[in-house]
C-alpha cells in the first residue's frame, strides 16, 4: 500500500538521500555532485500549505517524495508550482511515479494552484513519458542549456493547467 503525507522535518534526511542517488543516473537533476542535508533545509523549509512536500511510503519506507515547489519566485506566479518528483531506486518500476503524479494532480487544485510545469531533461524519456500520460504538454524546449559530463543536454518545459 502506498501512502503520502506531508514531509516533516525528520524526513529531510531520507529525502536528500534518494535525491542523490538520482544525480550519477544523469537523467532527472542538474547537480553533479551529492548535496547535503545542511545544504537543503532552507529549500525544504520553503514549503508550505500552498507548495506543499509529501513522502511516498510504500511498506512502511520511504520510498520517494514529490514536491510543489513555488515557480520562479516572483508573486504574479503564485498559482504555478513546480513538480519534482524523486523515487528510491530500489523502488522504481514500482508503478509509485504514477501514483505520485495522480496524487499531486488531485492535491494541487485545492491550495489555489492552476498550473503546473515540469523540468524534464530531454533524455529522460521515463519521465517525459510519465508527464505526458497524465496530460502534460511541451511548454518549452530549452536546447542544450546544461552540460553533464561534457554533453550538452536539452531541457523540457512541460505543463498541465487545470482550468
Amino acid at each position: 500500500m502506498v501512502e503520502f503525507y506531508l514531509a516533516q522535518a525528520p524526513d529531510l534526511a531520507r529525502i536528500v538521500e534518494i535525491y542523490n542517488q538520482s544525480i550519477p543516473t544523469r537523467l532527472a537533476t542538474a547537480d553533479l555532485t551529492p548535496v547535503t542535508v545542511d545544504q537543503k533545509k532552507d529549500w525544504f523549509a520553503s514549503f508550505t500549505a500552498t507548495h506543499p512536500l509529501w513522502v511516498i511510503k510504500q511498506e512502511a519506507k520511504i520510498a520517494g517524495w514529490i514536491g510543489l515547489e513555488p515557480f520562479y519566485g516572483r508573486p504574479a506566479y503564485e498559482h504555478t508550482a513546480e513538480v519534482a518528483i524523486y523515487i528510491d531506486s530500489y523502488y522504481h518500476h514500482h508503478g509509485l511515479g504514477k501514483k505520485a503524479v495522480a496524487f499531486a494532480l488531485e492535491q494541487a487544485p485545492r491550495p489555489g494552484l492552476t498550473a503546473l510545469v515540469a523540468y524534464v531533461f530531454g533524455h529522460n524519456l521515463p519521465s517525459q513519458k510519465l508527464f505526458a500520460h497524465f496530460g502534460f504538454k511541451p511548454w518549452g524546449h530549452l536546447p542544450g542549456v546544461a552540460v553533464l559530463d561534457g554533453q550538452e543536454r536539452d531541457l523540457d518545459i512541460l505543463g498541465y493547467r487545470f482550468v
